[in-house]
């Protein structure tokens, strides 16, 4: 029988560098929303990713201490959704 011979490794591929939080990109969409009074009303929403990447950043400033991820999202919502 004959002997199987087991292929070298490709060599290891450098690791990027870490990622660094950056603001949130420019994720902000608006609609326009019809009213009952009839008059259109733009309304803005952001995307998850943007929110939850400010999120992050504002965990990270408060020292990554636990228990208050809600408020990180609602102000990080809040902040991309207004005017």
């Amino acid at each position: 029988m004959a002997e199987k011979v087991k292929k070298e490794k490709a060599p290891a591929k450098p690791r990027a560098k870490a990622a660094t939080p950056r603001k949130a990109a420019a994720t902000v969409k608006k609609t326009t929303v019809a009213e009952a009074n009839g008059k259109p009303t733009v309304v803005k929403t952001a995307s998850p990713e943007a929110i939850a990447s400010l999120a992050y950043r504002y965990w990270k400033e408060r020292g990554g201490q636990n228990g208050q991820d809600w408020q990180d999202w609602l102000r990080a919502e809040r902040e991309l959704t207004s005017s």
